[in-house]
């Protein structure tokens, strides 16, 4: 008889409480117990690990997200087909249906700063246990009834698992003009709201010129990398402290504690670093938890600054991501364009476009940098058509043939010309 989904959740629940207790008493045998049990119940199922089954971890190779979805079809446990995932991925892109699945899994799809689409899978049980993650560290415990307003790029039935007579969330498609997210929002009246930094800011200018008036319990940034300007005036704003969740495509990598700092999830994680200074790292990320689609030794883009944290937690913890710092493009008065729209219409036109820039030059100019030439041609009739699809006629691209890049700096892909305006 199959466990229904919200008894799964329960279930999970106790788990992951009961590992974080476990990693808290001893963080290297909790590691350990849980990689040997990875290796036994999982990797023993993919064709890419099995041969290496109940090896140090050390012996698995470092891979990046180029590498990791090219070895996709060898690395999953279920035997799905790179190219016909991706197409179902693609077909709910497009049509902003994120219902189908294959095999009965979730497919999505994600993009970074540095390289092209990803591909991510995951299950009913890692679906149930991603929302007794979300409930248990992110959004608390709670028997009163919560809204949550979720802002998106895209849905996906991961997020929507999270629905029941406690919580209830509801998707704010990014795509979507901002005057109706700003209706909506103001009728809804959620308890707790979700978004990126970017997004985040635009609403507490909003709520400052009196165009919504709401009062969230809780404000969460994701994706975006939070800048200390703008928490700042998203704190003063909603009167709230902001939490950040460090998520992405590889899983849900960690969140604010209670001091305010953000700490890895090392209780399903084993984070190796390469330190850049005493300070800095980049994480080579190898997830205990996920089952469907393997992630061992996944070499992140993210520079992470380490930290000490009085809370007493012994999960690594963080002052900051320095990631992409994104900005917002604006076109005229009311129209605004978020980066990650930018960045998904560039690498949709070619699987083969991994280096590119966008820099606004006016309001009706933009100059674009594809590494391989050839590519560039696609790249901006893909752009040029996606601004028309949004209402945006006339946009002037030209071809600009360096990278804008000072040494030593953050590499920015998405230049605006100037933060937009309500």
């Amino acid at each position: 008889m199959k466990t229904p989904f919200k008894l799964k959740v329960v279930q999970y629940l106790i788990r992951i409480y009961f590992e974080r207790w476990s990693f808290e008493r001893n963080p290297k045998r909790h590691q350990e117990r849980m990689w040997l049990k990875l290796q036994k119940h999982v990797l023993s199922r993919s064709p890419k690990y099995n041969s290496l089954e109940f090896q140090d971890l050390k012996t698995f190779p470092i891979q990046e997200k180029k590498e990791f979805m090219g070895d996709f079809n060898a690395i999953n446990t279920q035997e799905l087909d790179f190219n016909e995932a991706m197409e179902i991925a693609v077909k709910a892109e497009n049509s902003r249906d994120f219902t189908p699945t294959i095999k009965g899994l979730t497919v999505g799809l994600s993009s970074g700063t540095s390289g092209n689409r990803g591909l991510f899978v995951v299950s009913e049980n890692e679906r149930a246990m991603w929302v007794a993650v979300i409930i248990q560290r992110v959004i608390k415990w709670s028997f009163k009834k919560r809204k949550v307003a979720f802002f998106l790029r895209a849905n996906s039935n991961l997020y929507s698992s999270v629905q029941s007579k406690l919580i209830a969330f509801h998707f704010f498609d990014l795509l979507s003009p901002m005057e109706d997210h700003i209706r909506r929002i103001q009728q809804l009246q959620p308890d707790i709201v979700v978004g990126q930094p970017s997004l985040l800011k635009l609403l507490a200018e909003a709520q400052k010129n009196n165009s919504i008036q709401i009062q969230p319990q809780k404000v969460i940034s994701v994706a975006e990398v939070l800048s200390p300007e703008d928490e700042k005036t998203i704190e003063n704003t909603f009167m709230v402290p902001v939490q950040q969740v460090y998520q992405c495509a590889e899983g849900m990598l960690g969140q604010t504690c209670k001091h305010g700092n953000l700490h890895l999830n090392e209780d399903g994680l084993i984070v190796e670093k390469e330190w850049l200074d005493n300070n800095r790292f980049i994480p080579i990320i190898t997830d205990l938890r996920r089952n469907t689609q393997p992630i061992i030794r996944y070499k992140m883009n993210d520079i992470l600054h380490a930290t000490e944290c009085t809370c007493g937690s012994k999960m690594q913890a963080l002052t900051t991501i320095e990631g992409r710092m994104d900005d917002v493009l604006q076109f005229g008065q009311d129209k605004i364009i978020f980066p990650d729209f930018i960045r998904r219409t560039i690498i949709g036109a070619s699987p083969e476009i991994d280096n590119y820039q966008v820099i606004q030059v006016s309001y009706r100019e933009l100059s674009l940098f594809i590494s391989d030439v050839e590519l560039w041609e696609a790249a901006a009739s893909a752009l040029d058509a996606f601004f028309k699809s949004q209402g945006i006629p006339n946009i002037a691209i030209f071809k600009s043939d360096t990278l804008r890049h000072e040494k030593g700096s953050k590499l920015r892909r998405i230049h605006a010309k100037s933060s937009p305006t309500m």
